[in-house]
């Protein structure tokens, strides 16, 4: 990074852009059978369905509001089905939040068929594979946000199957929480076979059988916050044994509710081969001798989770979109880049999330303003 504590713009490596065009800043991007669908940030924004099909002229073909007080950032497709969280916002405490269910058989006009209704915030980051939602609601008795299954066989009335928390949240079972407020919560599950992977915020990481849904089996937990300073935001397992070994990367958010000043957000290579002692063994940080702000940040947020190889391609705020290989989980090493050009109206870049579909096309989306579709040239 520069001299001058500034990150550079409109650069890349190895990682070129096929098309752009100005959205509303997202929170999450998904990609199926030639459209995108973005999660907004803010009201009142709530969902979009672009026609992708030409990358270098993506159109939109839907939108859906939402009112102030809620944000809908973030979104899943699969097939007709496309389910969307509700979540409070800005302190505002008086609207329904939930999941919200729709079919999208007519991409032009989504329409809602179920509400999964939650009390308290809502629901934050989820995932879903078609027959189960894996989500991270405010529940009634729990002491901030757990981990749920629902099953999503008939999506007009999703039915809850599972239910996973850390111990100290379950404050109607007598459970009694050794941290401040919700410093310990869930933000999302990913599955892999009959294993979650549940990143826990300031509570780091679990690894949950799931192979008995009535009875999950918690096989490890970790945690680094303290003394590292930022909070476990995803926990992504790689697909395949490298080196004969199993692998999670695991990245933190760089964020304003760091517990210090010592290191912007980072990712971690954690060997998983013994699954109850999960040991990182690696650290990958684009260096940066600037200052991270709420309006600019700089440093990990989130890595596409769709996984093909060894290489991952990481969004990392006010860096951009970061490619990183972990052939050697010892030793990531960085192997392109694209930081873009701020989107309308913006003075700094905030690259959020990214998608990376089954053609190899990556799409980047600015949590400010912007849309990238990209193809790596690795």
């Amino acid at each position: 990074m520069s001299s001058n504590g500034s990150a550079p713009i409109g650069v890349s490596k190895n990682i070129k852009r096929l098309g752009r065009m100005d959205l509303p800043g997202g929170g999450s991007i998904v990609v199926e059978n030639g459209y995108a669908y973005v999660g907004h940030m803010d009201p009142p924004h709530g969902t979009s369905i672009i026609d992708v099909k030409d990358p270098k002229n993506p159109k939109a073909v839907a939108h859906l509001e939402i009112s102030e007080g809620l944000h809908s950032h973030k979104v899943r497709v699969n097939g007709d089905i496309m389910l969307i969280n509700y979540e409070r916002y800005k302190g505002k405490q008086q609207l329904q939040a939930g999941l919200k269910v729709f079919d999208i058989s007519n991409r032009a006009k989504p329409r809602e068929i179920y509400f999964y209704k939650t009390a308290g915030k809502g629901v934050h980051r989820f995932t879903f594979d078609g027959r189960y939602a894996y989500i991270s609601p405010t529940v009634e008795g729990y002491n901030g946000n757990i981990a749920m299954m629902l099953d999503m066989k008939n999506p007009e009335k999703p039915e809850e199957v599972m239910r996973w928390w850390m111990p100290g949240q379950w404050t109607a079972g007598g459970e009694t929480a050794t941290w401040h407020g919700t410093a310990t919560r869930c933000h999302h599950p990913i599955r892999r076979g009959d294993r979650l992977y549940i990143s826990y915020w300031h509570g780091g990481f679990a690894i949950v059988d799931i192979s008995n849904l009535s009875k999950p089996k918690t096989i490890s937990t970790l945690d680094w916050s303290p003394p590292y300073p930022c909070p476990t935001h995803t926990t992504l397992p790689m697909l395949n044994k490298i080196m004969e070994r199993d692998w999670l990367i695991v990245t933190d958010e760089e964020v304003g509710e760091k517990l210090n000043e010592t290191h912007n957000a980072f990712l971690w290579v954690v060997d998983i081969t013994k699954e109850d002692l999960p040991l990182p063994v690696a650290t990958f940080i684009v260096p940066f001798d600037g200052q991270s702000t709420n309006e600019f940040r700089f440093g990990a947020h989130q890595p596409a989770e769709q996984v093909y190889g060894n290489t991952l391609y990481v969004t990392w705020f006010g860096g951009g979109l970061r490619a990183v290989d972990f052939s050697n989980p010892y030793m990531p090493k960085e192997v392109g880049y694209y930081i873009p050009n701020p989107g309308k109206g913006q003075k700094v870049v905030m690259s959020n999330d990214v998608f990376h579909d089954k053609d190899g096309r990556l799409y980047l989306m600015d949590r400010y303003d912007g849309l990238e579709i990209l193809e790596p040239q690795i």
